[in-house]
């Protein structure tokens, strides 16, 4: 056996030889390294690391939401009932109007006008409102749905008056020492006239003001539309309301306080956006959350092996 014979044992020559690099093909899929100018690639590789931590903490972070019961199905309920029948009762009380204000009469000028004592600044629903509506001599059908349709306003009213006691409910919604005064400051922060942010609760005072007046509206609506309904038979209640004309004006000018409160609800709503009107339809309403005690996100270790 010669020397090269012992070099190269078993006829192996690449046992001898020193190892290849290796390939191409294996270094393509290795990530290129981004380095900046004045970072080394290390520190670049640790702020990779870390911004992706992050990005993934945050991720798990803004997927968490809380659900929040806010609207009983009660509520819901007359909510929505409530809203066809105050309109069936505006429109037939415009029918019932019209038979008064078409004539320049005695009562045309007392009941629908602004104005003091004999002085007038402007009437209320000229000629051309009923005609551009189509609501001229029609006084019997203004008459049947008025008086159909305000035992169920009437019904509905009662029903959630009940309820919010009966429920306790009536302490969120009854305005305290302090709502008047939150009131104000609500206003001004939706007029954008100050950044003090309205009280996180299920009604501010603006509300507690405003829903609580609507509840007594309506009973003020009931009585002075009774009083006008019956004069006679109710004679001591339109005697209480300073006659059959002054109720009249009463159960006009809280009409006109219902749309007006109605235009304001509409606009707040439109303000407060989907998520609160969602809640009233499904009784929830979904807001940001934060993590609990029991919620579990990957920790520091899960995250930067990702």
């Amino acid at each position: 056996m010669n020397e090269r014979d012992r070099k190269q044992p078993d006829g192996n020559p690449s046992a001898t030889e020193p190892p290849k690099p290796a390939s191409d093909h294996s270094e393509s899929r290795q990530e290129p390294a981004v380095v900046g100018a004045g970072t080394s690639t290390g520190e670049q590789s640790s702020a990779f690391v870390q911004a992706h931590r992050g990005s993934t903490k945050n991720a798990y972070r803004g997927a968490t939401v809380k659900i929040k019961y806010k609207y009983s199905l009660a509520i819901r309920w007359m909510h929505w009932i409530n809203f066809p029948l105050l309109a069936l009762m505006i429109y037939s009380g415009l029918l019932i109007y019209w038979a008064d204000s078409q004539y320049e009469g005695l009562n045309a000028h007392r009941v629908y006008r602004v104005g003091f004592g004999s002085w007038t600044l402007f009437r209320l629903f000229p000629t051309w409102f009923y005609n551009n509506l189509h609501l001229k001599f029609q006084l019997a059908k203004g008459l049947g749905y008025h008086f159909f349709f305000m035992w169920f306003f009437a019904l509905n009213g009662a029903a959630y008056v009940l309820y919010t006691f009966f429920s306790g409910e009536w302490r969120e919604l009854v305005p305290t020492r302090r709502s008047f005064r939150e009131a104000i400051e609500v206003t001004l922060h939706d007029l954008r006239l100050s950044k003090q942010h309205p009280p996180l609760r299920k009604f501010n005072g603006a509300q507690q003001v405003a829903y609580t007046g609507v509840i007594l509206m309506g009973a003020g609506s009931l009585l002075t539309g009774l009083a006008t309904y019956k004069p006679t038979q109710l004679h001591v209640l339109t005697a209480l309301l300073g006659g059959y004309e002054m109720a009249r004006w009463f159960h006009f000018w809280l009409t006109m306080a219902y749309v007006g409160f109605f235009l304001v609800h509409v606009a707040q709503v439109i303000r407060a956006g989907w998520n609160n009107f969602r809640a009233m339809i499904i009784g929830y309403q979904i807001l940001p959350g934060e993590l609990g005690k029991d919620d579990k996100v990957p920790n520091e270790q899960n995250i930067s092996a990702t």
